[in-house]
Formats: C-alpha cells, sequence, structure tokens
C-alpha cells in the first residue's frame, strides 16, 4: 500500500455495503493485512466484524448521506453498497435505482475526493454489458453497454457519472463487473441451484449446451484487494471470472459432485424448456438456464499481471466443505 499511503502509517480503506456477501469477505481479508486499517460502513449498527475493524453506520444511501465520519482520514473507498437487482421490479423502481445507485454512490465519491480520498473501487455489474452473449463471443470492458432493466441502466450510470468525476478532479476511479458470484454464505440463485443438485429430483436439464460465466468469492476479493494499489488499475474497467466456463448442466453436476449428491438430469432439449417457459411466464428462467453469458478475463489479466487463484473445482470444494449449511454434507 505505499503507492497510496506515506511509509509511516497505514492505509484506511472504507468498505461500504459491509452487510453484504461481498462486502464481508472482502472485509475478512482486509483485517488480516497489517498495512490496512479498514472501516465497514453499513446502513445499520451491530454487523459482527473481525477483530481491529471499525464501523460506522450511515443509513440509507442516497443523495444525502452523511459520509463525514466514515470517510475521515480515507485513501480507499471501495463500494459494494447498492440497490441489487430484482427480478419482480417494475418501471416504476427505476427512479429509487437511480436515487440509491447513481445519485448517492456519486455523492459518496465527491465527498470522498474532497476527504482527500485517492483510490475509489466501484463494484458495478456484467449486467451494463447485458443479458446474454453470442456464443464463442463473450463480453470485453470495451464492448458497447446494453443494459436492459433498471438495476443495469442505474449501474452504468454510476459508471459514467464515476468516471467524469476523475476527469474532473483526478480521482482514480476502478470499475470491477462481476458475473454470477458463488462461494460460502451466497444466496439468491447459486444457493437455490445448489438445493436443486442435492434433492435427487430429476430434472429436465441435461441436454443444455450453453456457456456461462461465473466467479468464486475468494477471486473476487483477491482481484479487488489487487486493485486497491496496482499502479495501473485507475481508470480501468475490469470484467471478472473464474476463468471456466461452464453449462448448467455442467456446472449442476460439478456442484452436486462438491456437494457429494447424486443428481438426475434428464435430457430434455434446451428448445422444449424455453419454449414451455415462455407459456408458463417465466422466460427470465430460462435464459438464465438455457442462454449464454461469457466474459472476457483476458484484458484484466494483462492489465494487472492478475490470475484467479481458485479453479471453479476448487470454488466449488469450497462451497461444499465451509458453507454453513452445506458444509460437510455427506
Amino acid at each position: 500500500m505505499e503507492y497510496l499511503t506515506a511509509a509511516n502509517r497505514q492505509a484506511r480503506v472504507v468498505v461500504t455495503g459491509a452487510s453484504g456477501f461481498v462486502a464481508q469477505a472482502l472485509i475478512r481479508s482486509l483485517a488480516a493485512n497489517d498495512s490496512v486499517e479498514v472501516c465497514a460502513a453499513s446502513r445499520s449498527i451491530g454487523l459482527a466484524l473481525p477483530d481491529g475493524v471499525s464501523s460506522v453506520s450511515v443509513g440509507d444511501l442516497g443523495p444525502e448521506t452523511d459520509w463525514a465520519e466514515a470517510l475521515d482520514g480515507v485513501d480507499v473507498v471501495v463500494h459494494c453498497a447498492a440497490r441489487v437487482h430484482m427480478m419482480s421490479a417494475g418501471r416504476d423502481d427505476e427512479a429509487l435505482y437511480r436515487r440509491i445507485n447513481v445519485d448517492g454512490t456519486l455523492r459518496l465519491a465527491r465527498t470522498a475526493r474532497s476527504n482527500g480520498c485517492r483510490r475509489f473501487i466501484y463494484l458495478s455489474s456484467i449486467k451494463v454489458n447485458g443479458e446474454r452473449t453470442v456464443p464463442g463471443c463473450p463480453f470485453s470492458p470495451n464492448d458497447p453497454p446494453r443494459p436492459v432493466d433498471a438495476y443495469g441502466r442505474s449501474k452504468l450510470m454510476a459508471e459514467q457519472g464515476l468516471l467524469a468525476l476523475a476527469h474532473e478532479t483526478g480521482l482514480e476511479v476502478v470499475i470491477i463487473r462481476p458475473p454470477l458470484v458463488y462461494g460460502p454464505g451466497v444466496k439468491a440463485n447459486f444457493r437455490r441451484m445448489a438445493h436443486m443438485a442435492c434433492r435427487g429430483w430429476p430434472l429436465p436439464l441435461g441436454r443444455i449446451h450453453n456457456q456461462r460465466s461465473l466467479v468464486n468469492i475468494e477471486n473476487l476479493v483477491h482481484l479487488i484487494v489487487t486493485c486497491l494499489d496496482h499502479p495501473m488499475a485507475p481508470g480501468h474497467v475490469f470484467l471478472v471470472s473464474d476463468g471456466q466456463d461452464v453449462s448448467t448442466s455442467e456446472l449442476l453436476r460439478k456442484t452436486a459432485h462438491a456437494l457429494s449428491c447424486r443428481i438426475r438430469l434428464l435430457p430434455v432439449p434446451a428448445g422444449v424448456l424455453v419454449w414451455v417457459a415462455r407459456m408458463v411466464g417465466k422466460s427470465a428462467l430460462a435464459d438464465r438456464l438455457c442462454g449464454n453469458l461469457q466474459v472476457d478475463i483476458s484484458p484484466t489479466q494483462e492489465v494487472l499481471n492478475w490470475r484467479p487463484p481458485l479453479t471453479l473445482d476448487e470454488g466449488l470444494r469450497r462451497f461444499a466443505t465451509q458453507d454453513a449449511e452445506f458444509g460437510g454434507h455427506d
């Protein structure tokens, strides 16, 4: 961290959204680093945090959030807080996404810069690129953005605002767009998939030959930590994954194997699944199960000389052995 701070003191890193899955893992990693002083900023108080990590409650994220206490003496902000993607979100939510994810983010970044912050790492989303890729044509950081929902649009607007602020003030902005993140403690889609893999029910998912990228939480945290002080990181958008794309069928088999479960996948053609899903109003679910979403991490690797520490199989084994619900399953 010598690049960011004087040699005679620790670098002060503020992590927002401290109760979230990614932020919690990042805070645990940073807490083990003697050269870093970590402050966990969250909406409310009472978080269980590692020894030596300070905390501050900032209330709801928005254009009026008071960041003064959290940002005192800050060197780096890692902004994980956001209004997250929700499948049920309607058009009326557009303004709320913008208030939290755009106006709230830019308020934080401006305040951070005025408090002497040198670097701002923004956890964005692959949804800025879009929802699906053509086989063999993964998303790259230089592709024209094509978000399709309010969440993706709000993330794109926040990125654009941050890059404009960087040009105006010299703030070092780093943007990271992860796809689906998994690991011990994860919720939502990956946990539902793990339950599917373990129940032993016959699933009509044996003939899905799509390709999807995902990223283990340890790999994502490793990239964030790399970006804390890497001199080449500012000004870049980084895509991240485990570096191994898999089909839905293969992912289910690998997950079941890691969990020591037997899985039954019926060879139903993907086209049939998509047709049935549309008939029952589940097109979005079919897109996630059958569609392609690949990311190209080679620019990330080249700029940062970075490689994912864990393979997909290693990441799934960590999930199987360390998750509180699935750990020790036999």
